[in-house]
């Protein structure tokens, strides 16, 4: 068994390679915006405390997501759990140790997914996706073979999200790094931190997460 935290900028595949965990390890991914969906029907106590903060247009409190976490580390999971969105800052950080530790657990990596913020913002603005199907495509790398048609499902309904602008993810790679990047240091220091290259090929991020897996479980 085998805990981790996936750390990286929006785009950086941090969701592909949970999924890719999930599968080829039998991990599960506690992904923060997830678990507050599932908090609204949950029944649960933290899960009602969760709801109930949401309806009033309000901010989930760090207590709350903690909370959550523990509700699901209380489910046994054999590969291990995947932290995904969690923790964002130094106090969550700590607070997640915390919780680990009282549970018996530990955290057995930090995996940082790098990523050159030019490239980063031309692969995620040039992305599209059939809003009939689903299947996604890019203008540079992936383009459709006809234009304006899906190659699976020859819709036309080809769609790009709106805040897949070069103007709103350089606010949101600000906010990541003004937030987010002193957790980098903070596990470098606990020598938990590993790093791959989050703009390589999927099958080559995924075979370098699993080295570092491999060699820390």
């Amino acid at each position: 068994m085998v805990n981790v935290i996936l750390l990286g900028p929006p785009g950086a595949g941090k969701g592909t390679q949970a999924k890719r965990l999930e599968e080829s390890r039998g991990m599960v991914q506690l992904s923060t915006g997830d678990m507050l969906r599932e908090a609204k029907t949950s029944g649960s106590e933290m899960g009602r405390r969760a709801a109930e903060v949401m309806d009033r247009g309000e901010l989930v409190t760090d207590e709350i997501v903690i909370g959550l976490i523990r509700e699901k580390l209380q489910s046994p999971a054999a590969g291990g759990f995947i932290f995904d969105g969690f923790p964002r800052t130094l106090k969550q950080a700590d607070a997640l140790g915390e919780l680990l530790a009282q549970m018996g657990q530990g955290l057995d990596a930090v995996i940082e997914m790098q990523v050159d913020d030019a490239a980063l913002v031309a692969r995620i603005t040039g992305r599209y996706s059939c809003g009939a199907c689903g299947a996604v495509y890019h203008d540079d790398t992936k383009p459709t073979k006809v234009e304006g048609v899906c190659d699976v499902c020859g819709s036309t309904d080809l769609r790009r999200r709106a805040d897949d602008t070069a103007e709103a993810l350089s606010k949101r790679l600000m906010e990541y790094y003004k937030k987010t990047s002193p957790l980098i240091g903070y596990y470098y220091a606990k020598g938990q931190l590993s790093s791959v290259d989050g703009l390589a090929e999927m099958d080559a991020v995924s075979a370098a997460i699993a080295k570092v897996l491999d060699k820390r479980g």
